[in-house]
């Protein structure tokens, strides 16, 4: 994300972990032009991080990127290591040749750590769900404070520019999520930035339940209330409707895993690609690009002593102890020992016990083949045992089955199956079997990708691969072995023999595979990247970036005139992409970051600085009054949103105008202020209010008109009219008359469609809207308002917390100083309300009637799952309790 700026502290001022994290690297030079800045998210501390870690550490070091982050969550407890609770870990440079970074350098790699819920306990990611709220707020703090910090190091203002002048910020160019938790968290920063948003499954939650539910062992709820499944899949579903490009490693993750969700359509991505290759209208309808991108590896750790076809090395004195001239890996002679005949060449397979991997299969070949058990031992390493009947899941029945085969067709003596291995001998069990002339095999019924298949290459090992799944294409790429039917023991044996006895096969297999292994590098995979990025990843005109004032509330701790008008100039930022027919991964990085700065900025539309130019001077803090007060028949209830303003007002007495009000409701700007009118309150006493469920803003205290800004920030992805008439097709129930869900003019605006709603048994349930809307390729948010009687559809970017958020930034208002107050129900997206860093005071006894029962289905997860409420920052107002005293409580 960010860059690393050399800063000097105030005295007494304490550096935040970004700004700390800013200050450690020096200045760079800027004379070539900005460079790039990336986000990276992985919420996990296991499985994917390595890659992850990995593929930031080589980003980084691509000439033209000046630095990433890798945002994770903050762990402190005595059950994990030690690192994982710093706030922020610098990431070593790529230390080998592949490294292609100029001299110029940039920011480099950092892993910043965010708490979101208990500090002091590992979260498993079945239970992380309803703190991803929290790692959101905490990650637009960051972004924010970093790219403050960029601005003023990489573009500062101009030495004739007047001393209040400001930088620009320097936003990241991309943010991309790994897994699904992370989607969803760069989903809803893309969102709230503007920015390009990238994301990788790696594993896909439909795949997962669709296996757990064939294997019979367990039930759709149990499904749901041991995986959390649902909340899962529709954290994907988010990821696709704001992606602007999804990572896959083969074409067979496209089509037979993200081709199950709603919001990916593989014919209906290719027809809308063909329309906007002729420059014709999609009509609304979007649908995300995929990029197959096989992920890289670090090859510094091959020996390349051994890669040489004529290394001249006898077997006898690599497997001899006492011909050898150097110490042999311990590992060598855990598997000869197994042996009867250790020259012969080895046939390798290296995996879980599990049953997917079909083990089982490979040994009935070699079992039932004379001719190979002639020809090859056979070594299978799979992970590691001390005891057989304490091994969990399958794995134990695997290692039984393998037993029993072994026995069956009595191969003792040549096959190897070792208990322990470490996962430094892992390279040493490739090159033992490259120099016995062998062969390494994947036999699994679905290999996702088969990065075994590539670390075998890289040591001049020729494979037999499953055809099903990612070696299709690893083999196509590198052209070093043979596919094969993993169904059939026949098609194993015949592959296996073709390539050892074959001896000039053989040779051409291992060569190939030295040949083309730098495909599946790191600088390979950064540069394919790079160019799917630049060809992929770009909002829609007009593309504005957000600015901030230079140090958040900073007249505030000053006091003096209300307006920031002056303080807060700033400059727009785009780094933009022409996308270009002619990039490709063979393109130098120079060439692809020269493509990715290509085009200017989108010149502004006039008077659409209006955000800025209204922001609140000497506000702290901001109280929302969020309570959805309505009658039975959709109308205000103007009695009890009386009672929420006023015990608003009432908590502000005494703030000296440091405390500013804010109203967000699901009206219409003049519904809105023709209530607070009837309510005695003054419009214009509100800093702000946030209109038609976020998709309007405006500043009473100014003028009764929405923010233009805002509303060309909420634009991204809107179909516009297109979607208008499909909804009420979409909307109503089965026996539902055309009148009961109608277009509703007079509530509508340019980035609002509204509909009256008559009867709430007569419509559909968001969730339901949702999915028929995203298989038709529209992207929206649906609201249902005013006690189920109006639904709001707005753009994919607009919500009430986004507003809020983008409020919270552009007024520069820490979040951890904003109260909501909600009722205890309210609209369809009261709960996404409730979770933030910001406090939230439930008021009760002031709603009666809500829309929330129109939130989802019966099958779908459950509000738990999106806020946890027994949070500290979410507090039930007691009988009598004033809202003053409970906001100093907390």
């Amino acid at each position: 994300m960010g860059s690393c700026v050399e800063r000097t502290w105030s005295s007494g001022e304490t550096p935040t972990p970004e700004a700390r994290s800013v200050k450690s690297r020096p200045n760079v030079d800027t004379s070539r032009g900005l460079a790039l800045t990336c986000l990276f998210i992985s919420l996990s501390c296991h499985g994917q991080v390595k890659y992850v870690v990995e593929l930031a550490r080589a980003l980084a070091a691509t000439a033209g990127v000046h630095r990433v982050d890798l945002l994770t969550r903050q762990i402190s407890c005595p059950d994990v290591d030690w690192t994982y609770g710093e706030p922020v870990e610098m990431l070593e440079r790529l230390s080998s040749g592949d490294d292609d970074g100029d001299e110029s350098g940039g920011g480099g790699a950092y892993i910043v750590r965010l708490p979101c819920g208990p500090r002091d306990q590992y979260i498993p990611k079945e239970e992380l769900w309803p703190h991803i709220p929290e790692f959101v707020d905490r990650a637009l703090s960051h972004v924010t404070n970093v790219a403050r910090a960029l601005g003023e190091q990489l573009q500062p203002p101009p030495s004739d520019a007047p001393a209040t002048a400001l930088a620009a910020p320097v936003w990241p160019y991309v943010i991309h999520g790994h897994y699904a938790d992370a989607a969803e968290v760069a989903a809803n920063l893309a969102s709230a930035l503007n920015v390009p948003m990238v994301m990788t499954g790696h594993s896909l939650g439909r795949n997962k339940l669709e296996q757990l539910l064939k294997l019979g062992r367990m039930h759709g709820p149990e499904i749901q209330g041991t995986y959390k499944i649902a909340r899962r899949i529709e954290a994907e579903e988010t990821g696709l409707d704001t992606a602007e490009m999804v990572v896959t490693s083969t074409k067979q993750e496209i089509e037979e895993q993200w081709g199950l969700y709603d919001g990916f359509d593989l014919m209906v991505e290719r027809k809308l690609r063909v329309r906007q290759r002729r420059g014709v209208s999609s009509l609304g309808r979007y649908m995300p690009r995929m990029a197959v991108i096989p992920p890289g590896m670090d090859f510094s750790f091959v020996d390349t002593q051994d890669t040489a076809d004529g290394d001249g090395a006898d077997l006898q004195m690599l497997i001899d102890p006492v011909k050898a001239k150097k110490a042999l890996p311990p590992i060598w002679s855990e598997i000869l020992r197994f042996f009867t005949n250790p020259h012969k060449p080895m046939i390798l397979a290296l995996s879980r016990p599990d049953p997917k991997k079909n083990i089982t299969t490979l040994l009935k070949a070699y079992g039932e083949s004379r001719k190979l058990r002639e020809l090859a031992n056979l070594t299978l390493i799979l992970g590691n045992r001390d005891d057989i009947d304490d091994m969990a899941g399958g794995g134990g029945t695997v290692l039984t089955a393998v037993l029993k085969l072994i026995d069956r067709y009595d191969l003792y003596g040549q096959v190897a199956y070792p208990k322990h291995h470490k996962q430094t001998d892992v390279p040493h069990i490739y090159r033992l079997a490259a120099k016995t002339k062998g062969v390494f095999i994947n036999p699994a019924l679905v290999e996702p990708f088969g990065l075994t298949i590539i670390e075998a290459a890289a040591y001049g090992l020729p494979v037999v691969a499953t055809k099903n799944g990612g070696p299709v294409d690893i083999l196509k790429a590198l052209h070093n072995g043979l596919l094969v039917d993993p169904h059939s023991a026949e098609a194993i044996t015949g592959a296996l023999l073709s390539l050892l006895a074959d001896k000039g096969q053989w040779l051409e297999s291992r060569r190939n595979g030295l040949r083309n292994i730098h495909r599946f590098s790191w600088p390979h995979h950064c540069r394919l990247y790079l160019s799917h990025v630049a060809a992929y990843c770009d909002h829609p005109s007009p593309h504005q970036r957000l600015r901030v004032p230079g140090v958040p509330a900073a007249s505030a701790s000053m006091g003096g005139d209300d307006s920031l008008s002056d303080s807060l100039r700033g400059l727009s930022l785009q780094i933009s992409v022409d996308a270009s027919s002619d990039l490709n991964a063979g393109d130098s990085a120079a060439l692809i970051m020269d493509a990715l700065r290509r085009r200017p900025a989108a010149d502004r539309r006039e008077g659409s600085g209006r955000a800025l130019g209204f922001a609140p001077g000497r506000r702290q803090s901001l109280l929302v009054v969020a309570v959805d007060c309505y009658c039975d028949d959709g109308k205000p209830d103007v009695e009890q949103l009386k009672k929420a303003i006023d015990a608003a007002m009432s908590a502000g007495d005494g703030a000296g105008g440091r405390q500013g009000y804010v109203l967000s409701t699901g009206m219409t700007i003049p519904e809105a202020a023709e209530t607070l009118k009837a309510c005695g309150a003054d419009p214009a006493g509100f800093d702000a209010l946030i209109c038609s469920s976020g998709a309007e803003i405006c500043y009473p205290w100014k003028e009764l008109t929405a923010d233009e800004e805002y509303s060309g920030h909420v634009a991204f992805r809107w179909p516009g009219d297109h979607v208008k008439t499909v909804v009420p097709r979409l909307g109503k129930a089965e026996d539902a008359q055309a009148s009961d869900l109608a277009v509703d003019v007079s509530a509508g605006s340019v980035h609002c469609h509204a509909y009256a709603a008559t009867d709430a048994s007569k419509v559909k349930k968001v969730d339901s809207i949702r999915q028929a809307l995203r298989m038709r390729g529209f992207r929206c948010n649906l609201v249902y308002t005013r006690a189920c009687t109006r639904l709001n559809v707005i753009p994919l970017s607009a919500s009430r917390p986004r507003a809020l958020r983008y409020l919270s930034i552009q007024w520069g208002i820490d979040l951890a100083k904003v109260a909501v107050l909600v009722g205890e129900t309210g609209d369809t997206d009261r709960e996404k309300l409730l979770p933030g860093l910001h406090r939230t005071l439930i008021l009760p006894g002031m709603v009666s009637r809500g829309s929330e029962q129109l939130v989802r289905g019966e099958d779908g997860y459950a509000t738990q799952d999106v806020v946890a409420m027994d949070s500290p920052n979410i507090v039930t107002l007691a009988q009598g309790q004033a809202v003053s005293d409970l906001l100093k409580a907390m």
